[in-house]
């Protein structure tokens, strides 16, 4: 098994946790109020306002004057609102509070850029041995349950070329051992379904299924996260079928947006 790749730190720092968090936000989405930030990351509006200040202060945020703030210079400008990640969070928010009702462990939208994956969107479960929000996170896509999912859309070529060695020339031991890949993926292709067993995270066991386009092109993935404690593989079949009814209401909800 892989050597997890994240292990949340012993002494995390809420403060900082908060301020990376917005910035994700706005670089994401393309911008949030104090009000939706506050709400977002479950603080007050009074927080909320000091750490988009000192986010501005930092250039990693810009105010305008309709009292949006927005990705700063320091951060790549955020796609319109309008880009593919705002309208699966729009699409995806309401089943993924659902799952969590469903379920009560934590749920996740994830997208993939290249060899990376990120976490677009993502909504605690409320029990108090719980696996946190790991929304605006990356990860390297072979490392985890969604970007497994998302590899295995891509044709033989498109593999290669995400996984180009000339790509990993200064971190070579990045690259992932291809023909395990290639295998792995193709069992994915036939379950339609990935289950992480601590491959990306230490104690964290991750399920998911892929949300497709119109064009059948997989888009995202809809992926539940617990602890690996709580995991019963007799439960992995029922686990999938609420998953894929999550993902194809959102697939339903995306087709519907104009």
């Amino acid at each position: 098994m892989d050597k997890p790749l994240k292990t949340p730190p012993p002494y995390p720092i809420a403060s900082v946790d908060h301020a990376l968090r917005a910035a994700a936000i706005l670089q994401l989405e393309g911008g949030a109020t104090v009000a939706q930030l506050a709400e977002r990351l479950k603080v007050a509006r009074s927080t909320a306002h000091r750490i988009l200040a000192m986010l501005v202060y930092r250039d990693f945020a810009v105010r305008g004057e309709d009292h949006v703030y927005r990705a700063g210079p320091v951060l790549e400008l955020a796609a319109h609102s309008q880009s593919l990640v705002s309208q699966l969070r729009v699409a995806g928010l309401p089943h993924l509070r659902r799952l969590v009702d469903l379920l009560d462990e934590t749920a996740n939208l994830i997208v993939r850029t290249g060899d990376t994956v990120r976490f677009v969107a993502s909504v605690e479960s409320r029990q108090a041995l719980r696996v946190g929000s790991r929304e605006g996170m990356v990860f390297p896509a072979h490392r985890t349950t969604a970007g497994l999912l998302l590899l295995s859309d891509l044709t033989a070529e498109e593999l290669e070329e995400v996984y180009a060695p000339e790509r990993y020339r200064d971190r070579p031991s990045d690259r992932p051992d291809l023909a395990r890949l290639r295998t792995e993926l193709r069992r994915l292709r036939g379950s339609g379904f990935a289950v992480n067993r601590e491959r990306s995270e230490r104690g964290l066991v991750a399920v998911g299924v892929p949300v497709r386009g119109p064009d059948g092109a997989a888009l995202a993935g809809l992926s539940v996260s617990l602890p690996s404690v709580r995991y019963d593989p007799h439960r992995l079949r029922s686990l999938v079928a609420t998953l894929e009814a999550a993902a194809h209401s959102v697939e339903r909800e995306l087709a519907a947006q104009p």
